[in-house]
């Protein structure tokens, strides 16, 4: 069996499963990882010095890729200055772009996520851009030299599951990027269904921070996300808009 990777910015991935930091203590983040088996992890580039004796960057491992985003920011020209300063820490190529102006359902503004991706990839960055499921939006992305486009799934941190999941399958239907759901997956049963689906990959944070065993959930959603895998791959099974099919033989020994 080919190995099943998938590439961003030149670079080879394995897993799936990309694991979010924001809301984790700090003692956690490497159990996570662990667990999680994750070969991305995002940070908001705020976090990478918080004090001296307690640095975000000494709970990653080294193999770990990076992905500093651009929380925070309120427009593009907020985001492309958050990106170098991660550059600048060290925190290498990789950008995710958060671009959110309202502060009560933090949606992206696809508008400037648009122009700042535009302006970072022209930089030499890797820009992987957040942003509302809208399929023009995505296409404008494209152009504009994203290496992925991150949908999200419901608000987030809402952990409420698939709620923009029709407009999802349109981004994986017609976008020649990976799609990598983002915000709002609240379940592994949820991650598991996002691959089914097509996505390439899963982002998840709220949903492992908040659970009892962080540690025990970062597993159970690399579980899901690679059961979710296999089936994409494995092609999944017809579904009967009416009536029913048995599975066994309803004939040959009901006879007098």
């Amino acid at each position: 069996m080919n190995k099943d990777t998938f590439t961003l910015g030149g670079r080879e991935f394995s897993s799936r499963f990309i694991l979010g930091s924001g809301k984790y203590s700090m003692e956690l983040i490497k159990a996570a990882v662990e667990n999680a088996q994750a070969e991305i992890i995002t940070l908001a580039v705020r976090r990478t010095n918080t004090r001296q004796s307690e640095n975000i960057l000494d709970y990653i491992p080294d193999n770990v890729t990076l992905l500093p985003n651009t929380s925070g920011a309120r427009d593009a020209r907020e985001a492309v200055r958050i990106a170098r300063m991660a550059r600048e820490l060290g925190c290498g190529d990789f950008v995710k772009i958060e671009i959110m102006r309202d502060s009560k359902y933090l949606l992206p503004d696809n508008a400037e996520t648009v122009k700042a991706t535009e302006q970072l990839a022209k930089e030499g960055f890797v820009v992987l851009p957040y942003m509302y499921p809208d399929l023009y939006a995505a296409r404008d992305l494209v152009n504009a030299g994203a290496a992925a486009v991150m949908p999200l799934a419901s608000p987030i941190g809402s952990n409420k599951g698939l709620a923009t999941k029709e407009f999802i399958q349109i981004l994986v239907d017609e976008i020649d990027l990976p799609i990598i759901v983002d915000a709002g997956i609240g379940r592994p049963s949820q991650a598991c269904e996002c691959m089914e689906m097509g996505a390439a990959a899963v982002m998840a944070n709220t949903a492992i921070a908040t659970a009892g065993d962080v540690a025990a959930m970062a597993g159970a959603f690399k579980d899901a996300i690679n059961a979710g895998r296999a089936a994409y791959l494995a092609g999944l099974g017809r579904v009967l808009e009416r009536g029913a099919s048995a599975s066994d033989p309803l004939t040959g020994f009901l006879r007098d």
